[in-house]
């Protein structure tokens, strides 16, 4: 069979201060012979947002909808912020925004790549945590653009899936609390 070695570490994004792709790849050791087991995916692509520019400038701009990605990220995000403007000290200075989906585009349930399965999760009337934390916070404000704040819970809000445009929808905000207590499905990072 096709004997394949470890993921690499995930790129940065592709671009900075618009959403984006990163990518990760593993490469083969053995390829497969008489008849072995094909070689799985090489590449993975996964949707990510920087907030600083390459000189290390706040981007500078408010992007409307709330970008959000899976919580899993996150892990990813804490191994890079060594090098990022927030010392790690900072770290916990999180929050998380509680809301209830209100609509949803059905391509977010159509998703089936490895990088955008968490999507699927998505659904109407479901409450869902999303997390604000270093570097999506802004660092003057400390706050996660579209995380609704002054937003009354009867205000619409609108929110992107990053790694696929297409998965959108609007929500409203519970509450905000300092830690995240949802369901992995259902937990969230600001992007």
């Amino acid at each position: 069979p096709c004997v394949v070695g470890e993921w690499s570490h995930w790129s940065g994004c592709a671009e900075r201060c618009q959403p984006n792709l990163r990518i990760r790849r593993r490469y083969v050791q053995q390829e497969p012979k008489n008849g072995g087991e094909p070689c799985p995916a090489l590449e993975e692509k996964a949707g990510c947002l920087e907030y600083l520019t390459y000189q290390g400038e706040d981007c500078g701009h408010e992007h409307v909808p709330a970008f959000i990605t899976t919580s899993e990220y996150s892990k990813e995000r804490k191994r890079r912020a060594a090098s990022s403007l927030w010392p790690s000290d900072k770290e916990a200075a999180g929050y998380c925004v509680e809301f209830k989906t209100e609509s949803l585009s059905h391509h977010c349930a159509s998703e089936h790549r490895p990088y955008t399965r968490w999507m699927q999760y998505l659904r109407e009337g479901h409450t869902v945590c999303v997390a604000c934390q270093p570097p999506a916070m802004n660092t003057d404000t400390h706050r996660c653009s579209g995380d609704g704040h002054n937003a009354d819970g009867g205000k619409i809000l609108h929110w992107e899936a990053v790694g696929n445009s297409q998965c959108q929808g609007t929500w409203k905000k519970i509450r905000q609390l300092e830690n995240c207590s949802c369901p992995l499905v259902h937990s969230f990072i600001f992007t």
